[in-house]
This record gives structure tokens, sequence and C-alpha cells, in this order.
């Protein structure tokens, strides 16, 4: 059992840590479990960029579209600068999706058959991407990155201030919590059983979500480890000559070559020819929902630079493959996608519970000072 005036500190050290990023924790927190909800809302609520309008039946195919004309449009709109990502359809109703990196960043609908463009939406519009920003950078870019991640550090810490000061002096530990001695009682019981049997549970989603957000995290673990960085492949200096500039379906089609009847979860298509171009398969054995595995290729010659399945990279970029479906709630399914919704909905009460009580504390006390001043002065 903690002395008094050692308890005192822990328990202020854990107060000030949540009054400070107690309410930043709970808005990202809330945040992913609406944005857990808001993706298939979006989709249902914006069908003509989300479902192509020449789609067959499902269960049907259609024609793949010409990339290398695709390409050629792209550029001549916005620009010989512009770098841009494929993502094919991975449902037969499916819209082609290309993210566009240039003077306009944002994402393009297509209709897989026709190449028909069915909407645009920028990366800053959509009630969608506003939430989205807002979880994963606060809308300040990388700085947003590197603040979520220092909270999320700040987490763990308060997680041991917390679990020092619900630690019981006999074991098994009561669980109670009350709910008939008013509120104050309730939410206490709540925010200190709760943050005690969940804590560890939501340090997962917190720790993952950092992760993702703040990508020097994974090369701070592999050096960590001892592992050398796995980096990009480099384009060989100098100009390609002897060999035709490939189109980008001959170039697509050299990477399929390497994993022979494995759907591609994503295309990137450099801006400048120094730079490789990837492409990321969705593999049997990769529990990431698009792919790590990937093909290097030269942009211009299709010369292939490096391969490398989710297996081959450092410790740091390989848990990738584990922790994006851990933290969005793909990896189990239905099931964990409720349970991620539940742990930021439980993540966002023990932030605002905890913020509410020191604020009814405070003014208890303060009633409790201004009654025994009358008193005081009553009795003078």
């Amino acid at each position: 059992m903690l002395r008094a005036p050692l308890r005192r500190l822990w328990l202020k050290i854990h107060r000030w840590i949540g009054l400070s990023l107690g309410p930043v924790l709970a808005l990202t927190a809330l945040l992913g479990a609406v944005l857990v909800v808001a993706l298939p809302i979006d989709r249902y609520a914006h069908p003509a960029l989300f479902v192509a309008r020449s789609a067959a039946d499902a269960g049907t195919t259609t024609a793949a579209l010409p990339l290398e004309p695709l390409r050629q449009r792209i550029l001549a709109e916005f620009g010989p600068g512009t770098s841009f990502t494929l993502r094919p359809p991975r449902t037969p109703r499916e819209t082609l999706w290309v993210y566009v990196r240039g003077p306009w960043d944002g994402t393009l609908y297509l209709d897989p058959a026709t190449g028909a463009e069915q909407g645009r939406r920028g990366s800053h519009e959509g009630a969608y991407n506003l939430l989205f920003e807002l979880h994963s950078s606060l809308l300040l870019e990388d700085t947003g990155k590197g603040i979520l991640a220092f909270v999320a550090l700040a987490y763990l810490f308060l997680l041991v201030t917390g679990l020092v000061l619900w630690w019981p002096t006999r074991w098994p530990p009561s669980l109670r919590i009350v709910l008939n001695r008013g509120l104050l009682r309730g939410l206490f019981d709540l925010h200190r059983t709760g943050g005690a049997v969940l804590g560890l549970v939501i340090a997962v989603s917190i720790f993952t979500g950092a992760y993702m957000a703040w990508r020097p995290l994974g090369g701070f673990i592999s050096t960590a480890m001892g592992q050398e960085l796995v980096k990009p492949p480099v384009v060989p200096k100098g100009p390609a000559t002897g060999l035709p500039r490939l189109s980008l379906d001959e170039l697509v089609a050299r990477a399929q070559q390497v994993f022979p009847g494995q759907p591609i979860g994503y295309a990137q298509v450099p801006a400048k020819p120094d730079r490789p171009m990837r492409v990321r398969f969705r593999l049997p054995d990769d529990p990431h929902p698009n792919g790590i595995g990937s093909v290097w290729l030269h942009p211009l010659t299709g010369e292939v630079l490096a391969v490398r399945r989710w297996q081959d990279l450092d410790a740091g970029s390989g848990a990738v493959v584990v922790i994006y479906p851990l933290h969005t709630g793909e990896l189990g399914g239905l099931a964990h996608q409720a349970i991620t919704v539940l742990l930021g909905l439980a993540l966002g009460g023990l932030g605002l519970s905890g913020i509410w009580l020191w604020w009814r504390r405070r003014a208890v006390a303060a009633a409790a000072r201004d009654i025994a001043l009358a008193n005081s002065r009553t009795t003078s």
C-alpha cells in the first residue's frame, strides 16, 4: 500500500497528465470510433463515388481499363510533376480510385470499365476526410502526427500512474461499480475500475495509432533491435539507354509476373524518373488488407529493382502488416470493428469523466470552504 505522501504525488502526476492531455486523447479516441462507423456511411451516402455506373451483376468481370491513356490524362490535367496511386476495384461494382498528389491533392473516382470520371474529392473535402485528418494529425499534418505520438506515449505513463493508484491491498480485487449513491460516486467507480480493466487494451489501440501516425517510431524499434532499416531501392543513375520507355500497362504487367494471379492493392506511380515505381500485392499470407508485399520497378524500363514480402522487412516496418488492421478493426472482421468502436468510446469516456470529476470535486471543495468561512464569521 502506498504511503499517503507518495500516493498524493502519484495522484497529482496522474491528474495533471490527464487534465493537460486528456482532452486530446478523448478527442482522437472518439473520432476513431466515429470513423469506423462513418466509413460505410460515407460510401452509402455517395454512391456516385464508390459504385461504378457500368458495373455488371455481382460476380461478373469487365474488361481491364488501359492504364497508359489514364496516365497521360492525369499528367495533362495536373502537370508532369504529379505523382499518383491507383487503387484497383476490390469488388465487381466498385470504382477505380486514383490518389493524386501534385498541384491538386485528392482522389478521382473512375468507372473501371470506361475510365469515365464519376467524381472527385479533395484531400480536405467532405466530412469523412475532415474527421480522418483530425483523428490522424489534428489538421497539423506532420506536426500533428508528432504531437499525437507524444500524447500516446504520455498515455502509457498515465496508465501506469492509474494502475498504481488503483492497485488493491487484497486480491482478488473488487471490481464493483456503485451507481446508486449519486453521480459523483458512480463516475468515480467507472473511471477507476474502467481504467484498470480496459487500460491495457486501450493502450494497444493508442500505441498502434501512434505507430502509424509517426513513422520514426518504427525506425526506433528496428534500431533498438539492432536491425538495419530496409529502404526502397534506388533507381540507377544515368539515362536508361537501349530500351524503349514502357507504358504503364507494361510496367504493371512486369510486376504481375513476379506474383502471378495475385490481386494488386496499389500501384504507386512516381512523378520523377529517378524514383522507383512500386506495385503492392495482397498476398495470401499478408494480414494487411491493402497488402505490403511489393515489386519495385524502374519507372522507365520496367527493370525489377527489388521484390519484398512483408517478412523481408525490418521489424519496425514489417510490424505495420499487423498494426494497421489491428488499429482499424479490420483484423477480426465486424466483431473486431465493434470492439474498436467500444474502446474508442471507453477512452473518450475515461478522459471526459476524469475532467468532470476534477471539476466537480473542486466545486464541492470550494462550496465547503465557503460554508466553513460563513460559519466562522457567524460564530465570531
